[in-house]
């Protein structure tokens, strides 16, 4: 609050990097007036992959009042939106905190999406209780040696477990208007990621045991060597088709029965 930056070099202000209607989430999301995404600049994160690197590591973005912020959702909301999409939110919780009754007075009615990398802390969920409708966090590595090279944070799986479990404790299951657009519950991403099927399978085992059979998860293949991934010979590849069947495979043999139907593309690497 005194504007003293820490790892996220985030002050008193939020940095925002961006915010528009965007056609490239879940379907449940996106429907036909696309989700209003607000992109956060700088991450509780430091994924060597990343594929937003121009945001999260290197702080691209513009120093915002908590006002302005409030203005942004409802503008989005204006445009037609279906839900107003937090990325990467994890560290700027008072902000958005402070920039919802502004919004609220100005007639914000659409769902809030907490779109995050599942790196949260539980008592930070504690605060968004009544507040967010819908939780997105990524689930990435199972392993907290992956989780140490991946994204600089061994104690990345134990965090995400707990707030994934409070997340769910919180809203529940996915749930869908008659238009099939999401209203309220826990939507879980997994980026399946060359080499770590193990992975993979640990976690959408939690998912359906700790978590709900009905847990809808969208196992991604989108994944692609950006950032500092060439500096790791393991990740210096795209996914291949084999990988990602391996993950959707799992997802299935865990018992899960809400896997995203999008169809994948992949980036091969060819020899």
């Amino acid at each position: 609050m005194r504007g003293e930056l820490g790892f996220c070099k985030t002050g008193r202000h939020p940095i925002i990097s961006s915010y528009s209607p965007h056609f490239g989430e879940e379907e449940p999301l996106v429907g036909t007036g696309g989700s209003g995404t607000i992109f956060v600049t700088n991450c509780n994160l430091r994924c060597v992959f990343c594929q937003n690197w121009d945001i999260s590591h290197d702080g691209q973005g513009q120093t915002v009042a908590v006002s302005a912020l409030s203005h942004m959702m409802i503008r989005l909301q204006s445009m037609g939106c279906h839900n107003i999409n937090f990325v990467s939110p994890s560290h700027i919780a008072p902000q958005i905190l402070a920039a919802l009754p502004l919004a609220v007075r100005k007639g914000l009615r659409l769902p809030l999406v907490y779109n995050t990398g599942g790196y949260d802390r539980v008592e930070t969920i504690h605060l968004f209780d009544g507040v967010f409708d819908i939780y997105m966090p990524d689930f990435k590595f199972w392993n907290p040696q992956s989780a140490e090279t991946c994204l600089l944070a061994h104690d990345y799986p134990d965090a995400a477990r707990n707030a994934l479990q409070e997340m769910h404790r919180q809203v529940g299951e996915l749930q869908l208007d008659e238009r099939g657009i999401a209203m309220r519950g826990l939507l879980v991403r997994h980026l399946v990621m060359p080499g770590h099927a193990e992975d993979t399978s640990a976690i959408m085992k939690f998912l359906s045991s700790s978590l709900s059979p009905d847990t809808y998860v969208n196992v991604m293949a989108q994944y692609r060597p950006c950032g500092d991934a060439y500096k790791y010979p393991e990740l210096n590849r795209g996914l291949e088709q084999g990988e990602y069947a391996e993950a959707v495979n799992a997802a299935r043999n865990a018992g899960l029965r809400r896997l995203d139907s999008r169809r994948p593309r992949f980036m091969f690497e060819w020899l």
